[in-house]
């Protein structure tokens, strides 16, 4: 590991941080400004799809970092695979901020569409070839798919990822946070399994968003919007296919599983926000659980008697680097 591959890492930061009070400042300028739904009074005060200046600061990251690999390591040793990569994540940050512009109050982009967009996504990868068909499976022992991996499970595995992360959404610094937790851990996983490149790219979106995150958490400044949740969560399925770690990656994603169960208990119409007071705490917005924001708010009220918006964000942060630890446990990683 040679000190100047830090670079771009630090460049992922620094952009973000430095670009995103400009990008605030037009967002309120063209009136992309969102209500905080969590606040009483639903006050419009929120500069939105912010995200955009997270995938801008990766992406510039990542290609100093084909820069340095090129005219200071001189090799093109996976080149193809980040390009293929760097693709896929601008495709999803294009349907984000197309679904972002429409407005999710006026259903953005239908769920079908949505669907079958962010298939389109999974192209990149698909023509290259990525990943490893040969799966290891209980009593069966090695399966090789062939065809089916890349024609099949990868767009699957992309598409899941990406529209499945943007569902435990609403709080402020929750998605922002949620994906450095989770990209931090698949960094630390593809570094163990000897994929140190995926490594370092997976740090330089953990960065951007920590430059995000600086605006983003309580109370928030900007809003990530869907150009930023559908590029995270794809990156996230990506590091997966193209490091070979599918399995630990599903196991880190339960929280998220668990969401869409819940979700689905509404048609997948329930929103995840909370009920707010004029005090600032929340109570939930229906009668039932829809969602894993829904059950923090109702497990938290059976502990103390009010909660906050930072108390179900820390909450959930909590429960997902439990699962983080558990899944380093059960898959042997420490």
């Amino acid at each position: 590991m040679d000190p100047l591959v830090l670079i771009p890492i630090v460049i992922s930061f620094l952009i973000t941080v430095l670009a995103m009070p400009g990008w605030i400042k037009k967002a309120w300028k063209i009136k992309l400004v969102w209500a905080d739904m969590n606040k009483y009074g639903f006050p419009l005060n929120v500069a939105g799809s912010g995200g955009i200046i997270v995938v801008m600061g990766f992406v510039l990251s990542v290609l100093i970092y084909i820069a340095i690999k090129t005219f200071y390591f001189g090799t093109m040793d996976k080149v193809i695979e980040i390009f293929a990569m760097t693709t896929t994540i601008l495709i999803l940050a294009g349907i984000g901020i197309i679904d972002d512009l429409l407005g999710w109050q006026h259903g953005g982009l239908s769920k079908k569409f949505r669907l079958i967009l962010c298939l389109f996504a999974a192209i990149p990868l698909m023509i290259i070839n990525a990943g490893n068909s040969i799966i290891s499976l209980p009593f069966l022992g090695e399966i090789n798919l062939g065809l089916v991996y890349p024609l099949f499970l990868i767009p699957i595995g992309i598409m899941g990822a990406a529209t499945t992360f943007n569902f435990m959404a609403g709080f402020n610094g929750l998605e922002a946070g949620q994906g450095i937790i989770l990209l931090t851990a698949m960094s630390i996983v593809t570094y163990i399994t000897g994929n140190s490149w995926l490594s370092l790219i997976g740090l330089c979106m953990v960065f951007a968003l920590a430059g995000f995150w600086i605006y983003n958490k309580c109370p928030a400044e900007v809003f990530p919007g869907d150009v930023l949740t559908y590029p995270v969560g794809g990156l996230i399925a990506v590091m997966a296919i193209l490091g070979n770690v599918e399995k630990i990656a599903l196991f880190f994603f339960i929280p998220y599983i668990i969401e869409v169960i819940l979700k689905s208990r509404g048609n997948l119409n329930k929103y995840s926000f909370g009920k707010p007071n004029a005090d600032k705490s929340l109570e939930l917005k229906y009668d039932k659980i829809y969602g894993m924001t829904h059950f923090s708010i109702w497990l938290l009220k059976k502990i103390k008697k009010r909660v906050y918006e930072q108390d179900v964000v820390n909450f959930i942060h909590i429960i997902q680097i439990i699962v983080i630890l558990i899944g380093f446990w059960i898959f042997h990683l420490y």
